[in-house]
């Protein structure tokens, strides 16, 4: 079993940042077990990045994605007073905690942790966001303010921030051409219509699935720090970095679409 201090010291070792934004993807099974089970290990991220809520400490942000209700005939996809997610036990138990802040994205909403006054201004505006991960939404902020992206036992196909950086870049056939109606059901009732551009690909099924070939072009420019919480492989990701290596990659490969087949990246794209 791993302790909330070891979780703790492998944070520190890391070089998780304490005053930044940190968003985190975890397989609490490959994390494994930990003291408190899934909420002690939720309460030593929160507890690490945030200082324990201190005004000069972070914000941890946990997905709570919702975007499987697509397909749904209800167009409520984001309903404030339910802790049903499509991504997982960690978001299901952030929701439950009293202190989460959720934004108000129907299909890409996070829970954020931290000072209150800071957590609220993160989120704020979430609402108006008309895409799947806007640059002037909270997964673009992570970008504009430096944040970093953990990988807890997963992969970069489970990397949102991804999607953010290729709107970020106006990478093309990211998005549905139509929009969407993707309603939000407020925690008093009310339901706000919110229409949104859905992620999508023409001529391949889920980009997602191919953001690990970028693995090696962000290892080589030092986007990517490597080491373990609890028995869970983990790389902590730079923001800024990745997004200045995909666009070096396209600035190189000359418009390819290089996501489109699980051929690996051609070096001279980015060494």
């Amino acid at each position: 079993m791993t302790s909330k201090a070891k979780l703790a010291e492998q944070l520190r070792e890391l070089g998780v940042p304490q005053d930044s934004v940190v968003v985190a993807h975890t397989s609490l099974r490959a994390v494994a077990e930990t003291e408190g089970r899934g909420e002690g290990f939720l309460d030593a991220l929160i507890s690490y990045i945030t200082k324990d809520g201190s005004p000069d400490g972070g914000l941890l942000c946990i997905p709570t994605h919702t975007w499987a209700s697509l397909g749904d005939p209800d167009p409520v996809k984001l309903d404030m007073n339910s802790d049903k997610t499509c991504v997982g036990t960690l978001p299901t138990l952030a929701l439950r905690r009293p202190d989460a802040h959720r934004s108000l994205h129907p299909t890409h909403s996070m829970a954020v942790f931290g000072n209150p006054e800071k957590a609220e201004e993160y989120i704020a505006g979430e609402v108006m966001t008309d895409t799947s991960t806007g640059p002037r939404g909270c997964w673009g902020r992570l970008y504009a303010r430096g944040g970093s992206v953990l990988l807890i036992g997963v992969g970069h196909e489970r990397d949102t921030f991804l999607h953010a950086a290729e709107e970020i870049l106006g990478v093309p056939n990211r998005l549905s051409k139509d929009y969407v109606r993707a309603d939000i059901r407020l925690r008093s009732g009310d339901v706000i219509e919110r229409p949104i551009r859905c992620h999508h690909s023409e001529g391949f099924s889920c980009v997602s699935d191919r953001y690990p070939k970028l693995e090696p072009a962000f290892r080589a420019h030092g986007c990517i720090r490597d080491g373990f919480l609890g028995e869970a492989k983990t790389q902590l990701c730079d923001c800024r970095k990745m997004t200045e290596t995909y666009a070096l990659i396209r600035e190189r490969c000359g418009g390819k679409e290089f996501l489109a087949d699980e051929e690996p990246l051609d070096e001279t794209w980015y060494v």
